[in-house]
């Protein structure tokens, strides 16, 4: 598990044998069974996650009905807004596999910052790309059809159809899931 996160980390910074074991010594890893929740709705939370293996899902209930808004796997990281905010959670995070996350907090952070300049400017170019990409996804799911989210989503994250419930994905999509499946059926016609 260490050896997947210094793998990706040496995409931003290379680090000395000091800085892995300080990484090492902060207990950052947590191994999460399919089905926890992470955070509910009016919760509290200091904590982010970075998603080392498994599938980690947020969501609203609204009117009784779940509304899925991302998901999180492998290589992804993911801060709740009322952590920023300091607010309670408006969303629930739930884990869709078993996981393995590295779990952190601000104070944790800004001590390895401080202890480690260059952790800072990796989180900085991190989260830039990170914003990024939000964006494009954004824009790209608001100026999309049904048909063409799905087709995106086949293209760039085709890993999801098959670790995710079609319910789930439906509504990640912005459809029902009877939705969903007509849509599929057509696409599968138009192939043969």
């Amino acid at each position: 598990m260490q050896d997947l996160l210094f793998e990706f980390i040496s995409k931003y910074i290379s680090l000395s044998n000091d800085e892995k074991n300080a990484l090492l010594s902060l207990d950052l890893f947590r191994s999460v069974k399919k089905g926890t929740v992470l955070l509910k709705e009016g919760q509290n939370s200091k904590e982010s996650y970075f998603v080392l293996k498994g599938c980690i899902r947020t969501y609203y209930v609204m009117e009784g009905e779940e509304k899925t808004t991302a998901f999180y796997t492998e290589m992804e990281a993911f801060t709740p807004p009322c952590v920023i905010n300091k607010t309670p959670s408006e969303n629930y995070i739930s884990c869709l596999e078993d996981s393995l996350l590295l779990v952190s907090n601000s104070e944790m952070e800004e001590e390895v910052n401080s202890k480690f300049p260059k952790f800072d400017i990796m989180c900085r170019m991190f989260s830039e790309e990170l914003l990024a990409k939000q964006r494009i996804d954004f824009d790209e799911f608001k100026t999309s059809s049904p048909e063409q989210r799905y087709l995106n989503l086949l293209q760039n994250r085709p890993d999801l159809i098959q670790r995710v419930p079609q319910y789930q994905l439906a509504s990640y999509l912005g459809m029902k899931p009877q939705s969903l499946s007509r849509l599929r059926a057509r696409i599968l016609e138009k192939k043969s």
